[in-house]
């Protein structure tokens, strides 16, 4: 069991969702985060002062998989998020150690499924 962490620019998520789906991956937690990374920032006047932004905001995937799904989602992210500019983001796999279903007390792989 795997959990893959992808970090993508907002506007991608539509279009990776959609990819992930076609993966056969429809689990998932999507959460709203600031990060900055090689992509830098930008400056913006607000209220007559000038502010620097460096921290952007990104979406966050969290995903949950069997090992046979590892590469079929990785693949479906990067398919979808992939622009070829600086900022499209990155894409974490770390290993699971246990998945717990808590309506039906199911453990590791079948609590994934």
């Amino acid at each position: 069991m795997k959990m893959i962490v992808a970090i993508i620019q907002p506007e991608k998520l539509d279009d990776v969702k959609e990819a992930l789906f076609h993966a056969e991956v429809f689990k998932m937690t999507v959460s709203r985060v600031k990060g900055c990374g090689q992509q830098g920032g930008y400056t913006e006047h607000y209220r007559g002062q000038i502010r620097s932004v460096n921290l952007l905001e990104k979406v966050k995937l969290e995903i949950a998989v069997n090992d046979n799904f590892v590469k079929p989602t990785i693949n479906a992210i990067i398919k979808a998020a992939k622009t070829g500019k600086i900022g499209d983001g990155k894409i974490f796999v770390m290993p699971l150690e246990e998945c717990i279903r808590i309506r039906t007390d199911e453990e590791g792989p079948a609590a994934i499924g």
